[in-house]
């Protein structure tokens, strides 16, 4: 679709949104890892882009595949750094798998809780008998994030999963984002157990819809907006719960994975970070010689690449954010290759589209 997401429509990167997202959306459900902090800190700017979303009317709810905490110390350190938040307004991915394991096994099982503390406090508020030790005989483990995991809880998983135990992933991310880089995920750990037991886990957080679906429930959404850094997890995970999303860049994803996104993971719309939810986003037009252009960026097929080139001087550019051109080569790459994700090949027409590329880490 083209111009204004009303009605429940979802926006497309070609389509755009004329309204800024917090007039289109009424709910925005964010991710946290990437989008609202990295490591102990916030991402510059956000608070204050949150709360004038929030005076603009746009409810916000914290959808998280960490679990290593408690929904309580999230609300509180949200809080703390100027994102007022209720434990009411979190879903973690450990209260998720909490809830599968109750809704499929019962809540007279005992379960061996690998992770944070977040893992054992979701599995005791659905009612869950939580153990230590393979030997207590559990029906279930649950595996989290958690900084503290190491060789001996890995070493209890694996024991009882061989016995018998079902093996339940609150998330396979394989990264985490953090101030020093990526770093190790809970998909990491995951593996671990996976790869000794050769027994595949059952995945409960993001991509499922069921997160989403929950914080949808407890907000009344009727237009949410899912906000994320990460392809196979937020935008798959909106794209399966028939929600919009927008991806921002302060995360995991960069440009070359975005343009190599496979049809499930290529989000409707793209911003630098959360203050995309309080502008407009351009739409991308088609052209009559097969090119696109998007603001004063134009790309066309040329061969086996696309090259992109500044459609009008650099002085009158109108693209505010400066990912316009990054849009354009987005919606013109998906066009040729509407039904797979493959790596992009890109060349510059010109110094500024040069420039752009090597900011994009696609020179």
């Amino acid at each position: 679709m083209t111009g204004d997401p009303a009605g429940g429509a979802v926006p497309s990167l070609a389509g755009g949104s004329e309204r800024p997202p917090v007039a289109a959306f009424d709910v925005a459900l964010l991710d946290l890892d990437g989008v609202v902090y990295v490591g102990p800190d916030a991402v510059a700017g956000v608070p204050d882009a949150l709360a004038a979303a929030r005076k603009a009317g746009m409810r916000l709810g914290f959808v998280t595949n960490n679990a290593a905490r408690t929904p309580e110390e999230v609300a509180a350190h949200l809080t703390e750094m100027g994102v007022a938040a209720e434990a009411s307004d979190v879903i973690t991915s450990a209260q998720a798998a909490a809830s599968v394991v109750a809704q499929r096994m019962g809540t007279d099982v005992r379960v061996l809780a690998v992770g944070g503390p977040g893992v054992a406090a979701a599995l005791r508020a659905a009612g869950l008998t939580v153990v230590e030790r393979a030997e207590d005989d559990p029906e279930a483990v649950v595996q989290g994030y958690g900084r503290e995991v190491g060789w001996p809880q890995l070493a209890e998983a694996v024991v009882a999963v061989r016995n018998g135990a079902r093996h339940v992933a609150t998330n396979t991310d394989a990264t985490i984002p953090s101030p020093r880089g990526l770093l190790p995920g809970n998909g990491a750990m995951v593996g671990v157990v996976r790869d000794v037991t050769g027994q595949q886990p059952l995945v409960t957080g993001k991509p499922d819809p069921a997160m989403h679906a929950e914080c949808v429930r407890r907000t009344g959404a009727q237009r949410p907006l899912v906000v994320g850094d990460r392809l196979d997890t937020d935008i798959e995970g909106a794209r399966r719960a028939g929600a919009a999303s927008l991806l921002v860049l302060t995360g995991v994803t960069d440009p070359p994975a975005l343009l190599a996104a496979r049809p499930d993971h290529r989000p409707d719309l793209l911003s630098a970070d959360v203050g995309g939810l309080l502008t407009a986003h351009p739409s991308v037009v088609a052209d009559e010689g097969g090119g696109w252009t998007c603001g004063t960026w134009h790309a066309a097929g040329g061969g086996d690449r696309l090259v992109l080139r500044r459609a009008a001087p650099a002085d009158g550019a109108s693209d505010d954010d400066g990912l316009d051109g990054l849009r354009v080569l987005c919606v013109a790459h998906w066009a040729r290759h509407p039904g797979e994700g493959t790596a992009a090949r890109v060349s510059a027409a010109d110094d500024d589209a040069g420039q752009a590329l090597q900011t994009w880490g696609l020179a």
